[in-house]
């Protein structure tokens, strides 16, 4: 009987590969112990799941890239009156770029 639900369940694993694929991604990464064992200590303690702890991150890192990068910061805040030589500089430095 174990067995059949083991073919069933890679039946339906096969099945829905592509689809998983599609909606989720997985990063195959890893940090030193100690500290994976202190977030993972924090994250008990505060209830929050790795998934909250990458968006809060990333957030912080936008935000942070944002103080820097005054363009960015706009964008991000849906700022769009962008002044004449504010677009002139972004013009010149995608120039320089490419």
């Amino acid at each position: 009987m174990p067995e059949k639900k083991v073919s069933k369940d890679k039946r339906y694993e096969d099945r829905h590969k592509e689809e998983r694929k599609a909606k989720c991604m997985i990063w195959g990464t890893s940090i030193e112990r100690p500290l994976g064992e202190e977030i993972n200590e924090f994250l008990k303690k505060s209830g929050y799941t790795k998934v909250q702890l990458i968006k809060a991150g990333y957030e912080a890192l936008l935000d942070e890239a944002a103080q820097k990068d005054l363009s960015l910061a706009k964008i991000m805040d849906k700022y769009d009156d962008f002044f004449y030589d504010e677009l002139e500089a972004f013009k010149k430095k995608k120039e320089d770029q490419t």
